[in-house]
This record gives structure tokens, C-alpha cells and sequence, in this order.
């Protein structure tokens, strides 16, 4: 009978040895990642903000004028970022198929921290990834990506009555729907350029954000897609 129970036991402390090794394991990936290795931090600080902005603009300006060189999407690359991930910046985009951020700024495998979304919003969650993509992965820049003709900022204009979840999109681009009442133009256009704005006051309200700016590490920028001619303007 002893022997029997001791068996037993042995069995339930393998059993949560293994479980608690699993959650070693999994601690110890996500510690990786929040702890970057030297030599990674230091190929971080090699660009700059203004550097990593100027870069995400050639690459548009190659796109516009059919030029594109489709950087860093061969096999080398795939191999080389499939360990370790260095993205210079961040985009945070809106979900809207016709927007491609590696298309349209001429980048490939690693280079953008992307996160595309209707309405190119910046709800917690987003503001957590965004975290993550520049204090953790060291992206200089975060450049907030609003475009013509935006479904959702249309829709929020026009008081759309809309089913499900899709309301909560909605509800975070009213402040900016609410700047534009009353102006003469082309209200959609001038309502996502203020959204855009919105949202990345958002991101300069984050502790860990705003921190990086003070340090000289990060900046966050609004642009402007158009449609018609793939060119990114800047919004201010």
C-alpha cells in the first residue's frame, strides 16, 4: 500500500514538475525578449528618429515613382530575422486593404513593427504593442498612417448606426469628428488628418513613450495616405 502511494506521488510531482517547466520555458521566451541581447541594443542605437523617419520616406518616395527595390525580402533576410527581430519603426495603420505599410514604403521582413486597425486607432491594447515594439524591439519611429477616403471615418461622420463591436471603433474617432464641425472643405479628408492627430497625442500620453522621447530615443509622427497617387504626407 505505502509502495503504491508513493508511486502515485511520484507520478503527480512529475506531472507538475513537467507543468512548471513548460511555464519556465514560456517565462523564460517572453524574458528574452523584454531583455535584448548587447549586441542587438547596440545596432539599435545606430539610427536615429530622424534617420528611421527619413527612411520610411524614401521608401514611399521609391514606391510613387515606381522605383521600389524590394529591400530584405530574399532568403538571407528570412533566415536572419527569423531569430531575432530589429524593426526601425512602427506603424500604426489602418486596417483598410489598400494600405499596405511594406508596400508602400518600399521595407521587407523585420523592418516595421506593424499594427493596422479600422480607423487607425490607438486603444490600450495598441498602445501596449506599441510599447512593447519600441522600448523592447527599438523602433525609432512610430508613424500613425491615416488615409483618403477612410470607411470609418466616413462612417463616423455620417452618425452610422452600426451592429456589434464595430461602434467601439467608431467612438474612439468621434473627438476628432466632433473638431471638425462647422468647417468649410473637404470634411473627411480634414477629419482624418485630426483623428490622426488624435491618435498619436494618444501614444505621447503612454509613460513608457513619452519617456523615449525625452531620451532622444523615439519620435511619433501622423501621416496621410493617398489613394489616388500611394504618396504619404505628413500631418502636424
Amino acid at each position: 500500500m505505502k509502495t503504491r502511494n508513493l508511486n502515485t506521488s511520484r507520478r503527480n510531482i512529475l506531472k507538475f514538475g513537467a507543468g512548471a517547466i513548460g511555464a519556465g520555458v514560456l517565462t523564460a521566451g517572453v524574458g528574452s525578449q523584454l531583455l535584448a541581447p548587447e549586441p542587438v541594443a547596440a545596432k539599435k542605437s545606430d539610427v536615429t528618429p530622424d534617420e528611421a523617419l527619413k527612411m520610411l520616406m524614401d521608401g514611399n518616395r521609391r514606391f510613387v515613382s515606381r522605383k521600389r527595390k524590394n529591400p530584405n525580402q530574399d532568403l538571407a533576410r528570412l533566415t536572419e530575422v527569423a531569430k531575432q527581430q530589429n524593426p526601425f519603426a512602427a506603424i500604426l495603420g489602418c486596417a483598410d486593404s489598400r494600405v499596405p505599410s511594406e508596400i508602400i514604403f518600399d521595407q521587407g521582413l523585420g523592418d516595421l513593427f506593424v499594427y493596422r486597425v479600422a480607423g487607425n486607432i490607438a486603444p490600450v491594447e495598441e498602445i501596449g504593442s506599441l510599447e512593447f515594439g519600441t522600448l523592447v524591439l527599438g523602433a525609432k519611429v512610430i508613424l500613425v498612417l491615416g488615409h483618403e477616403r477612410c470607411g470609418a471615418v466616413d462612417a463616423c461622420i455620417k452618425g452610422a448606426q452600426v451592429p456589434g463591436q464595430i461602434a467601439s471603433v467608431l467612438d474612439a474617432i468621434k473627438p476628432a469628428v466632433a473638431t471638425t464641425d462647422g468647417e468649410t472643405g473637404d470634411r473627411l479628408e480634414k477629419t482624418t488628418k485630426a483623428n490622426v492627430l488624435l491618435q498619436v497625442d494618444k501614444l505621447k500620453a503612454s509613460t513608457v513613450m513619452s519617456k523615449l522621447i525625452e531620451e532622444g530615443k523615439l519620435k511619433i509622427v501622423g501621416g496621410y495616405y493617398d489613394l489616388d497617387t500611394g504618396r504619404v504626407s505628413m500631418v502636424s
